[in-house]
């Protein structure tokens, strides 16, 4: 009763922003269907995705952690719906029970993995097993098996240049592993698709389950 009293539905339209960088946290929001992406931004007004937040997770890790605020922005990646509720309210609640509390200090440490290993992957990866780990992760957070998203979009969250994208699409459906078209993605073998990740998914899967209890439908 902490939390449900306090939530309202949300819905969860394409581009909508949910954060802005360095400005006081409002709102936690609780996705049911679609993708938030955090984003880092830099001087120079170029983006790279940090982490994806799906329905195993909330908005809000730093008001989690004690702060108002972040210096990355989140919005919305893949429209879907959810509920929010106000910063404030979550913070009450922490602050009245200690199982919600450890509750969501476990999913921010199970989202800091994440972001850690979005770090080494974009270090030392190529493109295609970027991507290979992209596409698992929005799987993971999504019903069926299709993912909609532009080669415009998918160049942004990765940092690198659109013709990168469109290689390494090309070269996993090369594969029989997705098939591509227009602002539209099938994953067909998601096992073939864990290989081409080169080990770069799976632990913070890992650490996601041992933490919160969530796993993947797929």
């Amino acid at each position: 009763m902490l939390l449900e009293a306090h939530l309202r539905p949300a819905r969860l339209d394409l581009r909508r922003p949910l954060e802005d960088a360095n400005r006081s946290i409002k709102h936690i929001y609780f996705p049911d269907a679609g993708i938030v992406s955090v984003v880092a931004e830099s001087t120079r007004d170029r983006q790279s995705e940090v982490g994806l937040i799906g329905r195993e997770g909330m908005t809000g890790i730093n008001v989690v952690m004690g702060n108002d605020r972040s210096p990355h922005l989140s919005y919305v990646q893949v429209a879907g719906k959810g509920q929010r509720m106000k910063s404030d309210d979550l913070r009450h609640a922490m602050q009245e029970s200690g199982s919600i509390r450890n509750c969501f200090l476990h999913f921010a440490q199970a989202f800091m993995v994440q972001t850690a290993h979005t770090a080494v992957a974009n270090g030392r990866a190529n493109i295609e097993e970027r991507l290979a780990r992209w596409l698992l992760m929005a799987h993971d957070r999504l019903d069926g098996n299709q993912i909609s998203l532009t080669h415009e979009f998918l160049a942004l969250m990765l940092n690198v240049r659109r013709a990168g994208v469109t290689e390494a699409l090309q070269a996993l459906s090369r594969k029989g592993l997705i098939t591509a078209k227009r602002g539209q993605i099938m994953v067909t073998d998601r096992a073939g698709l864990e290989r081409a990740a080169n080990g770069l998914y799976g632990i913070p899967e890992t650490e996601y389950r041992r933490l919160t209890g969530w796993r993947s439908k797929h």
